[in-house]
């Protein structure tokens, strides 16, 4: 993950391997609240800020065009695209259907190596919650889920599991700002994880429908409940301004 303090950016030929680097900056960014729906992409100030040019920021812009995350304006550049509430609930529901198939695949022949990796995520999850730091938490959260899927050693479902990650960043984020989210969230995480650990094939593939569902019903919360709707936008987005900015409103 590329670093955003100025002292520390990135110094890296304009190369078409760097490009996925900045992807994954920008999914990050998205998931984590800094980019929200409906901003446009400023290329310049991105680069600038990752101390690159603007060549690999289009050519990641496009990467993440094709996969849903972004959409792009004639003459205006790229938008970070907006998830309709039946595009999200329809997300959800294949999702349960894939974990469950992926856990129940996985409890046969996971490995005692990412049975460990699982248990370390589980620990840096918990952490973050007394943190509490909801950005670290998201990621790592990403990382279990596609722990869980890589352990399923499935090549197919694997291949289709970033396509399908990918438009969540949009977002599930959402779900974990409700009070008790991520603690519920990494309860399941513990339940998954023992099912797995007892070569529970039946368990873990209920388990993990269930937690995707939990994720679901806390989404659907949130359409419901302004306290859970995101803060002010972030740094990269063309709304934050300082007349705009309003401290009595922060949550």
């Amino acid at each position: 993950m590329l670093r955003r303090s100025p002292a520390n950016s990135v110094r890296t030929p304009r190369t078409a391997s760097f490009v996925p680097v900045i992807q994954r900056e920008i999914e990050r960014m998205i998931g984590t609240g800094e980019l929200t729906s409906g901003t446009r992409i400023n290329e310049s100030t991105l680069a600038l800020r990752l101390g690159i040019s603007r060549g690999p920021v289009r050519e990641a812009c496009r990467a993440l065009e094709q996969i849903g995350l972004l959409r792009s304006e004639l003459n205006r550049g790229f938008f970070v695209r907006e998830v309709s509430t039946k595009e999200a609930l329809d997300l959800y529901d294949i999702r349960a259907g894939l974990f469950g198939t992926a856990g129940r695949l996985a409890a046969a022949i996971v490995t005692t190596v990412q049975l460990r990796d699982l248990e370390e995520l589980i620990a840096r999850m918990d952490a973050a919650i007394e943190a509490p730091d909801i950005a670290t938490f998201y990621q790592l959260n990403n990382e279990f889920h596609r722990h869980v899927v890589v352990a399923s050693d499935n090549a197919k479902l694997i291949e289709l599991y970033p396509l399908l990650e990918a438009e969540l960043h949009l977002f599930r984020r959402r779900g974990l700002v409700l009070p008790g989210s991520m603690r519920t969230s990494n309860d399941e995480h513990k339940a998954i994880l023992d099912a797995l650990r007892q070569s529970d094939g039946t368990g873990a593939a209920r388990l993990l429908e269930r937690h995707i569902l939990a994720g679901k019903a806390r989404f659907l919360r949130t359409l419901e409940d302004d306290s859970a709707t995101e803060g002010r936008p972030g740094p990269l987005d063309p709304r934050n301004t300082r007349s705009k900015d309003r401290p009595s409103n922060d949550r």
